[in-house]
């Protein structure tokens, strides 16, 4: 039987994509985005989020500083399941195999608090975690060791119980410093091939 006792998922860029770029280039064009981007530094910005922020506070406070971009700015809020998406159907489908096995399921993520339930609504396997360890809510923010330590106390496991996969080589290093066992996500298949290797999924529903 398998050492593991919880699957942690990471969301952004693991189960559903996280390139707004991609949204802005197709509604605005390439070049305002770019614009957009380096003269707001909303990524900077969208950190506050992650923190705990308020996602349409933030845009409030955002628009009278950058009046020429109110309306880029008031997509980061009213378009979001168009920035964060599509889902990551090969991902989603090794989510719904664990969870259909009852494998305890957690995601550990950097997620706004308002905006982590709008995902919710329109992707139905964002609902199927045990538990829900959103960085907005938490105001604690990944790869602070103190929010790993949170998961570990929370749900009463040990660190050598637990896999962890994301695709941030900074999260990975602050799981594995703590001896949780981790994967760095590039490729669903990737994902794949290390729950088979660890005896959660065979290979006929890793697919």
């Amino acid at each position: 039987m398998t050492h593991i006792q919880a699957v942690v998922f990471d969301i952004g860029n693991v189960l559903i994509e996280w390139q707004p770029e991609n949204f802005y280039d197709r509604t605005v064009g390439e070049a305002r985005r770019r614009a957009f981007f380096a003269d707001t530094e909303i990524h900077r910005h969208h950190e506050q989020i992650d923190a705990g922020a308020s996602l349409p506070g933030m845009i409030d406070s955002l628009v009278p500083q950058y009046p020429e971009y109110a309306r880029e700015l008031r997509m980061w809020n009213d378009n979001w399941n168009d920035l964060a998406a599509p889902a990551i159907p090969h991902s989603v489908r090794l989510l719904n195999a664990l969870a259909d096995k009852n494998v305890p399921l957690f995601t550990l993520t950097n997620f706004g608090h308002d905006n982590f339930p709008m995902s919710q609504a329109v992707y139905p396997f964002l609902n199927r975690f045990d538990r829900e360890y959103v960085s907005g809510r938490l105001k604690m923010i990944k790869p602070d060791p103190a929010i790993y330590a949170h998961v570990e106390t929370d749900s009463g496991l040990a660190p050598e119980h637990l896999i962890f996969a994301d695709d941030r080589a900074e999260n990975i290093d602050a799981a594995s410093a703590r001896g949780w066992h981790t994967h760095l996500f590039t490729h669903p298949q990737g994902w794949a091939d290390r729950l088979v290797a660890e005896g959660l999924l065979t290979a006929e529903e890793a697919k």
